[in-house]
């Protein structure tokens, strides 16, 4: 026997076009038919971050060389749309009224060169009644310049709306022989993939609408793109080709997207958008952006008794997925790795005129890590102990079966120990330690900082599961279709060695099928560190049925009781155990398939829920 593949190296499958040819991107569908003389769009942007409308002139920008189109959103017809997550925000896809960020798209612009659109777009005269804009979030929580006026203040999301308590201030902690106070930015950050968004869309001969897209959940894309265009759901074929990352940040729809079918309607052709990195900035969707008041008590001896956290979210000009990461991604994880017996954790929620805030990288939990692993070097300094030891008292000792945390996140299983030993092993923590002394002892000018940092981290806790399906062709080579999403994280491969690992063909033989909404209708797409222990587990569960299906048909075949059948992994044929000489490949298996549909199994495969 040859095996596993699975914990071998193997030469990836993704690399030989990525280091050749390249990628095929969303601008890089030149050679796509439907899209032949698609025009372009620019969407021309306010230029302050908070401001009522008084008036949008493009007539000089009309005239302007290859200029198609331009429409505002009263030209379009387009009417407020509740934020999912605070149905009292609204907005419209183009800023009607008010701008509440710089960056924020106002008018389309429709040329026959892209070039011709960035132009014209710097002859789109926007005139506003400028209002005071938010960046701080204390001073947007308190004022009474609203950016959602139907909201009645800044604050547009709060952990005590789901029921949860209250933080109750200093006295939480009486009796601590030991409280230490911090105030910290958990700084944003803007993505910065490699490939800025971009999208195209094309109404086709049968009234459907095909869009290309560059994100990281194809399939989640469907229902927005459908309601902006006031079609049913069916009427829309979503195709994401290569992504050059996306980090978070490109898992929603954004504007500048969704309007991409309303405007090629408009004008009767295909259409185009690409975003410049400087859009990219201000466009795509930020992270991070929490302030953190931290408290933290206990005794002399190191052990840490009360944590206290108020996190506040700035979400940016819009209530989106950002909004919403500080109750159900920092509060649960407030409590670290720490066996800590009291915590309170409120989060708190707020407009700003700053660029919306998405999913990002953890996407509020390494805030959640940022803000306890603080309080622990606070804690350590104050008592005067080792910022190493100090967590090492406060571990949770180590488990097997689920751990509930004050907080109410379990844990399924850990050694947080063992981990923070090995490392300080292998990081020669000790050493450094020394060395850190003997150069603050001489006033050496060039000292050294040494960070600790113990943490545990959410994987897979974004879905209920993934669709997977394995479709034997009739050269015995196999598809594999996933509902997630690749860009960078080496699908092709490990789906690839997974259905290997199950059905004995080559990886070489096996080709992924992805983020193509006709072809793999249901998908909960790339995110949340999900994609191995979902996708990859419905791939390997469905390339273990269809073997099951596939040992049926060889029985059938070569005349044998289905349980005498066996499968070759090595030679990826069946036969009947005990005389190997007589077999049936999988090509074999699918010819006499074809006829019934074909050797092919789909599912969706549920999972218990998250892992840590």
């Amino acid at each position: 026997m040859g095996g596993s593949i699975l914990g071998n190296r193997v030469l990836r499958k993704e690399d030989p076009k990525f280091l050749t040819t390249g990628g095929v991107y969303v601008d890089d569908l030149l050679d796509e038919p439907a899209l032949n003389g698609a025009l372009h769009v620019t969407y021309a942007r306010s230029s302050v971050a908070h401001g009522l409308i008084t008036g949008i002139d493009y007539s000089d920008a009309l005239l302007m060389p290859g200029v198609v189109a331009i429409f505002s959103g009263a030209d379009l017809g387009l009417q407020p749309q509740p934020s999912a997550y605070n149905p009292m925000a609204t907005r419209t896809l183009l800023a009607m009224d008010k701008v509440r960020y710089v960056g924020e798209p106002v008018v389309a612009i429709v040329t026959e060169t892209r070039e011709q659109g960035e132009d014209a777009a710097e002859a789109v005269i926007i005139d506003y009644d400028v209002l005071e804009a938010h960046v701080d979030l204390e001073k947007a929580m308190a004022s009474t310049n609203l950016l959602f006026d139907a909201c009645g203040s800044n604050v547009v999301f709060d952990s005590m709306v789901l029921g949860l308590p209250d933080n109750t201030g200093d006295a939480y902690f009486e009796g601590c022989e030991v409280v230490v106070k911090g105030r910290y930015i958990n700084q944003r950050v803007a993505p910065c993939p490699l490939e800025v968004r971009g999208a195209a869309a094309s109404w086709g001969t049968d009234g459907r609408l095909t869009q290309w897209l560059s994100t990281q959940h194809a399939q989640g894309a469907v229902a927005p793109i459908a309601a902006a265009n006031g079609v049913d759901a069916a009427q829309i074929h979503v195709k994401t080709p290569d992504v050059g990352g996306g980090f978070g940040a490109k898992i929603g729809a954004y504007p500048e997207e969704l309007l991409l079918g309303v405007i090629a309607k408009k004008v009767g052709k295909s259409v185009r958008w690409r975003e410049t990195r400087s859009e990219s900035m201000v466009g795509l969707g930020h992270g991070r952006a929490q302030l953190q008041y931290v408290t933290i008590g206990g005794t002399r001896q190191g052990k840490v008794t009360h944590y206290q956290l108020w996190a506040i979210q700035d979400s940016g000009a819009w209530v989106d997925m950002g909004t919403i990461l500080a109750p159900f991604m920092t509060r649960p994880m407030s409590s670290g790795v720490y066996d800590i017996p009291n915590i309170e954790c409120r989060t708190t929620s707020v407009v700003t005129n700053t660029t919306p805030t998405v999913a990002y990288r953890g996407a509020g939990r390494p805030e959640a890590t940022a803000a306890i692993e603080r309080a622990m070097d606070m804690f350590a300094a104050e008592i005067g102990m080792d910022a190493a030891e100090v967590r090492r008292i406060n571990l949770i000792p180590k488990f097997l079966t689920p751990h509930t945390t004050v907080v109410g996140q379990t844990y399924d299983v850990g050694d947080y120990e063992t981990s923070l030993d090995k490392a300080l092993v292998a990081a020669d923590y000790k050493g450094w330690r020394e060395k850190q002394k003997a150069r603050r002892a001489s006033g050496d000018p060039k000292q050294i900082g040494i960070g600790v940092s113990v943490y545990v981290e959410i994987t897979g806790g974004v879905g209920n599961g993934e669709s997977a399906k394995v479709e034997i062709q009739d050269n015995g080579h196999a598809l594999v279709y996933t509902g997630t999403s690749p860009h960078g994280q080496g699908h092709a491969t490990s789906w690839a060695m997974l259905a290997s690992e199950q059905t004995g063909i080559p990886i070489e033989d096996i080709e992924l099928v992805w983020g193509d909404t006709d072809l793999v209708p249901i998908g909960t797409g790339t995110m949340g560190s999900r994609s191995l222990q979902q996708g990859g587990n419905a791939v390997f569960a469905v390339a273990a049925e269809l073997v099951n299906k596939a040992k049926s048909v060889a029985a059938r075949l070569l005349e044998a009781s289905e349980e005498d059948i066996v499968l070759d992994k090595d030679a990826a044929s069946f036969h009947v155990a005990g005389t190997p000489a007589v077999s049936k490949s999988w090509a074999d298996l699918a010819v006499a398939e074809k006829a019934a549909g074909g050797l092919v199994h789909s599912d969706v495969i549920g999972v218990a829920g998250a892992t840590f």
